[in-house]
This record gives structure tokens, C-alpha cells and sequence, in this order.
């Protein structure tokens, strides 16, 4: 359904929202499965086994699920926005992006006979993305710059772990999410700058105003600061919201 809407896009048969369509949900809709259990109730399982590494796919699988959904209310939610039309062309690529990702993981979840679903997850992304619904820059600020930036943080060592211990075929999926983060992270820092522009904001000291406004806790290291440098996310947005980030 994302490939089909990203098409019809970008063949520009599909428009912004109109005032007569219908509000837009508090959230999207979700399927039975899986279950949604807090946080701090998620297991903590060994990359050894196949059940672990099962668990972390399934847990990636659920990120990418959220990370269309994300895109994509971008794209309705502030679609009223006085932006440029590429605003949203990034946003619809993006959304392309994390369908691609989340098919190829539930595709290798079934190849180690699971399936998205079979195993609980939370809903920590969506909540921390709600409390900036009516405004761009925040979500700019919360979903590109904080949670996308935290893959290339993350993917990189769960990449290694993973061909460490022979699993090459999640490995190179791993790859892949790394390299289209980073250009995620890039559409959200290009447009958060853009926006700070306009309104003659200081960028770093925008971001760290609105996390600390509309995110709970604070960034925890270690930063890939070469990755996110290179997307335009730079040290000094995040070095003050925290104690500690590697070179």
C-alpha cells in the first residue's frame, strides 16, 4: 500500500489532503498482532541463539512498521504547511524506504519460521512522536533527529554481532537499513534547518529546546557522530543533552 501510494506520488496522481476529507486518526491503525507490552516489560534475549536473534528481527521489524507510519503522518499531519512540494516528496520517499525495510525483515523472520507478530513489542515510537502533532518542527527535531539518528547509532554493531555469528543474510538487511537511514536523517536535518531559517532560529539550540520540551529522558551514547555528521546532524545539537559522546 506505501509502494502504491509512493507511485501514484510521484506520478502525481495522488494530491495533499483536501478540507473534505475526513480528520485524521490519533493513530494509525495496527493489526491484531502483537501484542503491546511497556517498554520495560520487553525481554532481553541472546544474539547466540536463533531465538534471540528471531527476537531482534521481529523487534527491528516492529520499528520499521512505525517508521512508515511516522513518515506518512508527516506527510497528512502537516500537510497545510507552507513548504516546498519536495518537503513531502523526501517524506514519501521515505516512507518507500522503511516498507522496503520492513519487508525484507518480516520476509527473513519467515525464513527462520516466525513472523511479525509472533512475539510482543511496545509502543514506545508512535508515543513519543504524539506529543509533537501540532508541530513540524518538534516532530522534525523527535522522529528524523532523535530516533532515526539512533539506528545509525545502533545498526552498525547489531550489523557486525550478526556476521560475527554467521548470520549473513539479516547482516546484509542491516546494511541496507544503514545506508537509507542515513538518508533519512538527512531529509529530517535538511528541513529542520530550513524551518529554523525561517524563523531565525539558531538550529542546535531549536533542537535542544524542543527535546527537552517534547522528549523524555535524555540522548544516550555512544554517537556515531561521523554518520550523523555527514547526514547534517552534527555534534552540537546533541553533545548538551548528554554527559557523555565518543569522537
Amino acid at each position: 500500500l506505501t509502494k502504491a501510494a509512493a507511485e501514484a506520488w510521484y506520478g502525481r496522481t495522488l494530491s495533499l489532503r483536501s478540507p473534505l476529507d475526513p480528520p485524521l486518526p490519533v493513530r494509525p491503525g495496527r493489526p491484531d498482532k502483537p501484542d503491546l507490552v511497556p517498554p520495560n516489560r520487553m525481554k532481553k534475549r541472546s544474539l547466540h541463539t536463533q531465538h534471540g536473534r528471531v527476537a531482534l528481527l521481529h523487534a527491528i521489524c516492529h520499528i520499521e512498521l512505525n517508521a512508515v507510519d511516522l513518515a506518512l503522518d508527516i506527510v497528512a499531519r502537516f500537510a497545510d504547511q507552507s513548504v516546498p512540494r519536495s518537503f513531502f516528496d523526501g517524506w514519501m520517499l521515505v516512507a518507500s524506504e522503511e516498507a522496503k525495510h520492513f519487508g525484507m525483515v518480516r520476509q527473513r523472520l519467515r525464513d527462520l519460521d516466525a513472523d511479525y507478530g509472533d512475539l510482543p513489542a511496545h509502543d514506545g515510537l508512535w508515543e513519543a512522536a504524539h506529543s509533537t502533532r501540532n508541530s513540524l518542527t518538534a516532530r522534525l527535531a523527535v522522529v528524523p533527529l532523535i530516533l532515526e539518528a539512533r539506528g545509525l547509532d545502533v545498526t552498525p554493531s547489531m550489523r557486525d554481532k550478526l556476521r560475527e555469528l554467521g548470520d549473513d543474510e539479516s547482516a546484509d538487511i542491516f546494511s541496507v537499513i544503514y545506508e537509507d537511514e542515513k538518508g533519512h536523517v538527512a531529509v529530517g536535518a535538511k528541513w529542520f534547518r530550513f524551518l529554523c531559517a525561517r524563523e531565525r532560529r539558531d538550529p542546535a539550540a531549536a533542537f535542544q529546546d524542543l527535546v527537552r520540551t517534547n522528549f523524555r529522558g535524555g540522548l544516550k551514547p555512544p554517537f556515531n557522530d561521523l554518520a550523523r555528521a555527514a547526514a547534517g546532524l552534527t555534534p552540537s545539537f546533541y553533545r548538551a543533552l548528554s554527559s557523555i559522546s565518543n569522537a
